[in-house]
């Protein structure tokens, strides 16, 4: 679907130099001379590099459209992410480094959300939070102040958050998948 330049929202997905492009920021300028145009932060899908460009009114684009199904993630094996389509059966093999670090967040079951181009798959959508249990915990320093103090833990799938001091060994918390910090502590 050609949309024209001026069009572009943040979000939108755009084939761009023979490549897909996600729009992250856009920008409206009206200058005093001259024709009004869109400033547009892109970031690649395919390989993760940004670019900015500029799109005037009277350009066109095309829009892409990802077609997104869900899929439930069932295991790892050598490497690679074993996830199955709960409608057709059918099984989606990822390589882990596809997935990145938030594969550590992976639990047998758990829904995600697969974006692909042309059949091709060339994003996932995790769960915002997980629930995971705290393996260890540093005590807490008598004569700290609670507002000001994060200490470390280490979470049941070997990643390290930081928690309020008031967070022991054995408890189950609440983290979020995108910027890995913790939430809350989980309702038992």
């Amino acid at each position: 679907m050609k949309i024209n330049g001026n069009e572009i929202k943040p979000g939108n997905v755009i084939e761009h130099n023979n490549s897909l492009w996600v729009a992250v920021k856009t920008n409206a300028v009206k200058p005093g001379k001259g024709g009004a145009f869109n400033q547009v932060e892109l970031k690649n899908l395919l390989d993760g590099s940004k670019l900015n460009e500029r799109f005037r009114a009277s350009e066109t684009v095309e829009k892409v459209r990802l077609e997104q199904k869900d899929y439930q993630f069932l295991y790892e094996q050598d490497g690679a992410l074993v996830f199955m389509d709960s409608e057709t059966y059918e099984q989606l093999e990822l390589q882990r480094d596809f997935v990145g670090e938030r594969a550590a967040f992976l639990q047998d079951g758990m829904i995600v959300t697969v974006e692909s181009h042309e059949e091709k798959p060339i994003g996932i959508q995790l769960p915002g939070q997980v629930t995971l249990e705290i393996t260890e915990a540093d005590p807490v320093v008598k004569g700290q102040t609670v507002s000001s103090s994060y200490k470390p833990a280490m979470l049941e799938n070997g990643v390290r958050v930081m928690v309020p001091p008031f967070i022991t060994a054995g408890e189950k918390i609440i983290v979020d998948t995108s910027d890995v910090t913790y939430v809350k502590r989980a309702e038992a």
